[in-house]
């Protein structure tokens, strides 16, 4: 009976620990977030990522070099020498390294390599050359059928257009995104009111940057009813962006500067409107120390594609 006792026991134990062992062996998805050995090619990437978002560019590419030199099939290695190229003003030799990261990425991640070539165009105001690459994007993710990654593409475009100055093209793309994605069978209510407001904010920087003020203010109007029925909070963020906004190219720079005050001060278009806007409002000081701001910010994106020359350049004249 002991004997039968103690091979029970075994039996428990051996069961328990090997329960524990496939417990704590980690899935595939969990491995592959694991932290990259150190000083390989994806440790290297992750450090420089991270010095890139601190602002020293130059200690970032030295690390993306390096991990180039390790591993030159690295795709994110040459991301990150173009990203870090782009907010240090290099923009030619931006671009050839998010080339070579197009060229080696493969098909399911080309289109983050081919976004960050657009916004290296926008950098220059090149919306003809950005729009190529946003194309491409926007097609690979319509033959997909993600309609809403398509119309997300759509968006951005638009967004490099209008900052450009070109509101034609600009309403041209965000109303193609709004279509594209109204066509999505499921897409749920708050959603397709999160559409709708995005479509009516669009339209409504579109009519302040030609100058028509009530016009603009039909879709402020309209945007914000979109956005309570979408009941999505993160979104109210961008209302007090998008009032600043068409407060400030109607020419009304005190309510641009107290909206724009409520919105993501984090933002470096926010940052950027609002700079402008103190300056029109005749406050030098706060203009610098908001385009000082913007410079702070090292993100790669639209936003960045805008400000960042802008401030430099204001700040390089005085502002």
């Amino acid at each position: 009976m002991f004997r039968n006792l103690l091979i029970a026991i075994l039996l428990v134990s051996f069961s328990f620990a090997r329960s524990l062992a496939q417990q704590a062996a980690p899935t595939p998805a969990e491995a592959s977030k694991a932290k990259p050995a150190p000083d390989s090619a994806a440790d290297l990437v992750l450090r420089g990522t991270k010095l890139s978002h601190e602002g020293r560019q130059d200690d970032a590419l030295i690390l993306f070099r390096l991990a180039i030199e390790k591993a030159p099939d690295s795709f994110e290695a040459y991301l990150g020498v173009g990203i870090a190229l782009d907010l240090n003003g290099d923009y030619a030799k931006a671009r050839e390294n998010f080339s070579k990261a197009i060229d080696l990425a493969p098909a399911e991640a080309k289109s983050q390599p081919q976004r960050a070539l657009a916004v290296s165009y926008a950098f220059e105001g090149n919306t003809f050359k950005a729009a190529e690459s946003e194309m491409q994007v926007f097609n690979a993710r319509l033959a997909k059928s993600d309609s809403v990654a398509a119309a997300e593409t759509c968006t951005e475009l638009g967004r490099i257009y209008l900052e450009a100055g070109d509101p034609d093209h600009a309403y041209k793309w965000y109303m193609l995104g709004y279509n594209t994605v109204a066509k999505k069978p499921d897409l749920s209510d708050a959603d397709k009111n999160l559409w709708l407001f995005r479509w009516e904010n669009a339209q409504a920087r579109i009519a302040a940057q030609r100058g028509k003020a009530d016009e603009a203010q039909q879709h402020v109007r309209a945007a914000k009813a979109a956005l309570d029925k979408a009941n999505n909070p993160e979104q109210m963020k961008f209302y007090p962006y998008l009032t600043g906004y068409v407060a400030f190219y109607t020419g009304d720079y005190k309510t641009a500067v107290a909206d724009l005050q409520k919105a993501d001060q984090l933002d470096p278009a926010v940052q950027a409107l609002l700079a402008e806007a103190y300056e029109k409002s005749g406050d030098a000081a706060q203009a610098k120390a908001h385009y000082q701001r913007v410079l702070n910010s090292n993100g790669h994106n639209p936003a960045i594609a805008f400000a960042r020359p802008l401030a430099k350049k204001k700040l390089a004249g005085g502002a």
